[in-house]
């Protein structure tokens, strides 16, 4: 995050969290040291000082808050306005006002199949207030890095990232962020609309937006891309920060990719490396 931060949300920052249509993303650290970034639309101020979401589906990040605490945030209304910040996990509810007041809500009141089960709460370190999408900049670094891609050589190089993930990448319009963990074990969580798939199992950006921000991504560092469609497809890739270098004379971020996720219910799970099938013992 760049810029002033708060320590509290105002009352304009709860009320702008609170609608259950939007992007709300989490950014963790395994018990491995790499990030990790989940949708949690439920994300929302729960009080001027602690964040709250409710768990439906099991994931990484319920798993990596419980002991690795540190967390970064970020929240788009459909306004196109961000939230961004840091929080610690500090303990789950299955029961209150929290609790009756998500299971409340249609999406899980009218929903035979599953509801809220546990509401976790974290409490705000810091975050940065209602900033609006630099739109601008982001169309002209997302030309920039389509015209960066064309220099990287046939898709067709690619062993790790299928067509379907490549074409969501790849897709001006659909969102996608970026999330590492720095020096000081705070997970950190850049927007990155402007990134695409490039041949070789790279995610390239170009750096035009955002960019004192992606210029401290350390190369070498673990970095995870997220990406998402506005039908609520989604997948999180991981893999090395190559750092900045020039493609065609234009200047990019580039990841090279190793891993794969896919974080959609009913049952998010590893794509690649691909795991090993083992038969069903119980039933």
């Amino acid at each position: 995050m760049t810029g002033s931060t708060s320590t509290t949300f105002s009352a304009g920052d709860i009320e702008g969290l609170a609608p259950a249509l939007k992007v709300g993303l989490l950014a963790t650290t395994g018990d491995d040291g790499l990030p990790h970034v989940t949708l949690l639309s439920s994300l929302r101020a729960a009080s001027p000082t602690t964040l709250s979401f409710g768990q439906f589906t099991e994931g990484r990040s319920k798993i990596n808050v419980r002991s690795n605490p540190k967390a970064g945030f970020l929240v788009m209304s459909l306004a196109k306005e961000v939230w961004r910040g840091t929080a610690t996990f500090t303990g789950t509810t299955k029961s209150g006002p929290d609790y009756d007041a998500y299971n409340a809500e249609p999406l899980f009141r009218y929903n035979a199949y599953f509801g809220i089960h546990t509401v976790y709460y974290l409490d705000l370190v810091g975050q940065t207030g209602r900033v609006p999408l630099p739109m601008g900049g982001i169309v002209v670094s997302a030309l920039a890095t389509a015209a960066a891609a064309a220099f990287t050589g046939s898709p067709r190089s690619c062993a790790i990232l299928n067509p379907w993930t490549r074409g969501l990448l790849s897709t001006i319009g659909n969102l996608k962020f970026a999330a590492w963990v720095g020096a000081d074990g705070w997970p950190r969580i850049v927007p990155v609309l402007q990134a695409r798939a490039a041949a070789g199992d790279r995610v390239i950006f170009s750096p035009l937006v955002y960019g004192d921000e992606v210029a401290e991504i350390p190369a070498g560092a673990t970095l995870a891309i997220f990406g998402m469609t506005l039908q609520m497809e989604d997948v999180l890739v991981r893999g090395r920060y190559e750092g900045s270098r020039r493609l065609g004379g234009i200047r990019c971020g580039v990841c090279r990719v190793d891993w794969v996720y896919n974080p959609m219910p009913p049952v998010p799970g590893q794509v690649y490396p691909p795991l090993p099938l083992e038969p069903v013992r119980q039933f």
